[in-house]
């Protein structure tokens, strides 16, 4: 087969065409995936949930149930029941089939991304598929955007497999169907294209390759599921006006607030996941037991069940009291940790939406009741609240902003979302809810090799030639004998040759006269004009490294001759290719050590 990157094409606007169908296609892939998971799940909801648990949960105003079944008593029983069943059945399925499909997904894209070229094998979309409606429909606490990110990369990564294309373009397919994805299912197409590029990396770091490609198959994928379930934002909302500078202290505070928040969701979360690793059972029993004690929270607090958007759509029509924000802020951490956590397959974003609004609705209201004059709507803090906890607990400042818009169709609170996602990232960089993260790309396999030759090109023979040290040149009518005189004087293994004028004309090494270098009868016959070798590799001291490096390997050569850059005859002295790897290998260890100072450092505020 034909490689794509191998197909020579014409010219530039050729190529771009041809990735422009492949990003097309890769966003009607994902689109697909998204509105079949989407189906699933709400088909799934309305069934199990409201028809078999009795359960009415209130829903978001652009996501109303697409199937309505007889309204039935709520049934304690069942709602333990049902979601222990989709977890045992989840397990199975992934336990046999595809256990990379577990989990919530996001961190087997980012896995794939960074340590195996983007490739993902096509049976993870559809076991994923399968999984999370077991999972999710039957009543598990999580979002769907965890398995749309691994249903839309894998199918963009098997597309670009198909067509057999380089390890580079996989990975770029791969993340457009990850962004495509979470474009379609949450309706909000910057969203996607700007998740894809930044929650690839926990320092804030985009991922420039990715991000075109991205919002083109994000633009088709969303166009798609929107021509299936029409066109709006995942909640309804009045776009409310910022224009109190005061209420940027409330905002403040918001930000702090979430802090603990976010750290109490992070290690609940990561706590249950490793104990659920080391408990020594069955692996497909242990999504069943997450079931079990969400659906037994869920007797308690019914609002965890599920999603939970309704709850925040609720808080956004001021019908929540503020101690019920709280309680279900603090249960949907436990709900998301039992049933994800457990090996359940679904997404930790959307649990994060509905913490995040349960917090910034309780602060709202407290403000409201504190400071009315200043504080005059608690709702906005329930907007501002999911974008910080995002920020917070997925390092993904820009895209929480952006995508808290998207959903809520408010773009007004532009500002207070920037100051309490800007905060909320600084404080929380501690704690993470993604694992798979890279620091940045200099700690990423995938520009492993990239770093090396950037870090290369940027490098000139200059900046590690020196041009003081002392390096002998032979003259062309020496002769043998004179030579055999001059060099156990001499430390040197390469033997620049000079012209009467000074010219670098030839140069030769110790193991090119190594066979006659005690020859006697040679005498006076020989000079070393006849020895050096007239085919000088060289350099100059503007060159760069890599392209020095280069010229190492084709003679495997241990030196070269730095001539001027205006005069190729002038020699100028000799640099190794030990000195290059040393000075190399400095670099290196100084930029990783700034990267891993950086990494660590905490900003107070």
């Amino acid at each position: 087969m034909v490689r794509f990157d191998e197909i020579k094409f014409k010219d530039p606007a050729t190529r771009a065409g041809k990735w422009f169908l492949f990003c097309i296609a890769t966003g009607l892939l994902a689109g697909l995936g998204a509105i079949i998971l989407h189906t699933l799940l709400n088909v799934g909801h309305s069934f199990f949930i409201s028809y078999i648990i009795g359960l009415d949960l209130p829903q978001p105003a652009g996501e109303p149930h697409l199937i309505h079944f007889p309204e039935r008593p709520f049934s304690p029983f069942m709602l333990v029941i049902i979601p222990t069943l989709g977890g045992l059945f989840s397990g199975l399925l992934v336990a046999r089939f595809c256990p990379e499909a577990g989990g919530h997904g996001t961190d087997a894209a980012i896995n794939a991304y960074h340590h195996h070229d983007g490739r993902i094998d096509i049976k993870v979309p559809i076991v994923k598929t399968i999984a999370s409606f077991f999972t999710l429909g039957t009543g598990g606490s999580g979002g769907s955007e965890g398995p749309i990110c691994q249903i839309g990369a894998g199918l963009g990564s098997y597309l670009a497999q198909k067509f057999n294309l380089s390890p580079r373009e996989v990975r770029i397919l791969m993340a457009a169907g990850l962004g495509a994805g979470i474009g379609s299912i949450f309706k909000a197409p910057l969203t996607g294209a700007l998740f894809a590029s930044e929650i690839l990396y926990r320092e804030s770091e985009f991922e420039a390759d990715v991000i075109i490609p991205t919002a083109i198959a994000s633009v088709v994928g969303y166009s798609l599921f929107c021509s299936f379930f029409g066109w709006g934002s995942l909640f309804k909302a009045p776009d409310y006006p910022f224009h109190n500078v005061l209420e940027l202290g409330p905002y403040t505070v918001l930000a702090l607030v979430l802090m603990p928040f976010v750290f109490l969701f992070v290690k609940v979360f990561w706590g249950f996941h490793d104990f659920f690793q080391r408990l020594d059972i069955p692996l497909w029993i242990k999504p069943a037991v997450g079931g079990v004690l969400t659906g037994a929270l869920g007797i308690l607090i019914p609002h965890v069940i599920g999603f939970s958007y309704g709850f925040i759509q609720e808080a956004l029509n001021h019908n929540v009291p503020l101690y019920l924000l709280l309680l279900v802020a603090f249960a949907k951490i436990l709900a998301t940790s039992f049933s994800i956590g457990s090996g359940g397959s679904g997404g930790v974003f959307g649990p994060s939406v509905v913490i995040g609004g349960s917090v910034g609705g309780a602060v709202g209201m407290a403000f409201h009741q504190l400071m009315p004059g200043i504080v005059t709507e608690p709702a906005p803090f329930v907007i501002v609240g999911m974008a910080g906890f995002l920020a917070g607990s997925s390092n993904v400042p820009i895209t929480a902003i952006i995508v808290v818009s998207e959903i809520t169709s408010s773009y007004h609170l532009l500002l207070p979302s920037m100051l309490v996602c800007s905060l909320s990232f600084f404080l929380c960089k501690r704690w993470n809810l993604y694992r798979a993260q890279e620091p940045n790309k200099i700690a990423s396999p995938a520009h492993r090799g990239e770093f090396f030759t950037n870090v290369l090109e940027n490098i000139r023979v200059k900046d590690i030639f020196n041009p003081n040290k002392v390096h002998a040149v032979i003259p062309e009518d020496m002769n043998f004998v004179q030579f055999c005189r001059f060099f156990p004087k001499t430390e040197q293994h390469y033997f620049p040759v000079v012209d009467k004028n000074g010219k670098l004309s030839g140069i030769f090494s110790i193991n090119d006269i190594r066979q006659c270098i005690f020859a006697e009868d040679l005498g006076q016959l020989v000079i070393m004009k006849d020895i050096a070798r007239k085919d000088v590799i060289k350099t100059t001291p503007s060159e760069d490294i890599n392209s020095v490096l280069k010229k190492f390997t084709i003679r495997n050569i241990d030196a070269i001759p730095v001539v001027s850059d205006d005069d190729p005859g002038e020699f100028l002295g000799m640099i190794s290719r030990r000195e290059v790897i040393d000075f190399y290998n400095k670099q290196i260890d100084k930029i990783k050590r700034e990267a891993e100072e950086h990494s660590e450092r905490y900003i107070p505020f």
